[in-house]
């Protein structure tokens, strides 16, 4: 086994968790409103799931030659240009990237809203 595909092993193994996690969590509670303990786990899990999508692509996109991203959302762009997957399911993942940049950069602006749009 070439060690890229160990190492996408390793991160979609990850991801798979992250997921879980975030798949567990009622996203019509007001528990993560008011429960700062779950609402930090909850952007935690996103953020590590998309960096873990992010990482992936790039992966694939460094075997296979394709054309260098410039930004995060242009890896998943790339990977749907060059159906590594659904050019439309690009399209909408490509917000992830977005959302993201927002919960590590702009994480004390995090909209609850978008935190129940993405758990749902």
């Amino acid at each position: 086994m070439r060690d890229d595909d160990d190492k996408i092993l390793r991160k979609l193994s990850f991801m798979q968790r992250c997921v879980s996690y975030l798949k567990s969590v009622d996203a019509g509670s007001s528990e993560l409103e008011n429960n700062y303990e779950l609402r930090s786990a909850v952007e935690r899990n996103f953020q590590l799931a998309i960096e873990s999508a992010i990482d992936i692509g790039e992966i694939i996109i460094s075997r296979e030659g394709f054309e260098r991203p410039e930004m995060y959302r242009s890896v998943f762009l790339i990977l749907g240009k060059n159906r590594i997957i659904p050019g439309e399911f690009a399209e909408e993942f490509a917000q992830a990237a977005g959302f993201r940049n927002i919960l590590v950069h702009m994480y004390e602006e995090v909209d609850l809203d978008i935190l129940y749009t993405f758990l749902t």
